[in-house]
């Protein structure tokens, strides 16, 4: 491609591009919001600002663009509401194991206990935390989508896990 700027405003490309990157922005949303719906809307807002604003983002930074976007209309809709962390319900379980009843029991008290420890961390804790185990970012890769420092994630991290240890025995 041989201009970065006009590529973007390509259709073809900018589809590409939407499709590489669809799946990582929504997680950091729905991370950052806790809905699913929401972080939906998020993302779909960023990649209208993404098209709207393709001549002027310079290809090499339109990743970081995309999710400095999303945390900017994050944070321009819920300014004033408390973020809490809502899964989605479980669906049945299906017993292919042949587990006990105690064992599926305690399983699930343990996923109750592991729920409310994540949702009782603080919103930068939760999601570095969740953006190392679940999408296995490397802390690097976090700094970079925060534009933290790598210190920075890394002591988010620490916090995260120091409470997780004290809310939940044997983690």
């Amino acid at each position: 491609m041989d201009s970065n700027k006009e590529s973007l405003c390509e259709e073809a490309y900018f589809n590409t591009f939407y499709k590489d990157h669809f799946q990582s922005a929504n997680n950091f949303a729905y991370y950052k919001c806790g809905d699913q719906t929401s972080a939906l809307d998020l993302v779909q807002d960023a990649f209208s600002k993404i098209w709207e604003n393709c001549s002027s983002i310079d290809f090499t930074k339109a990743k970081t663009y995309l999710f400095t976007t999303v945390n900017n209309l994050f944070l321009n809709t819920v300014k004033h509401q408390k973020v809490v962390m809502n899964y989605a319900k479980a669906a049945p379980y299906i017993d292919t194991n042949n587990e006990s009843p105690e064992y599926i029991l305690e399983e699930e008290e343990f996923k109750k206990k592991l729920q409310n420890a994540i949702a009782s961390l603080s919103d930068i804790q939760r999601e570095v935390f969740l953006m190392n185990r679940i999408d296995g970012k490397k802390y690097r890769e976090i700094a970079e989508i925060l534009d933290i420092s790598q210190k920075a994630v890394e002591k988010r991290m620490s916090g995260a896990l120091k409470i997780l240890r004290e809310q939940i025995e044997n983690i």
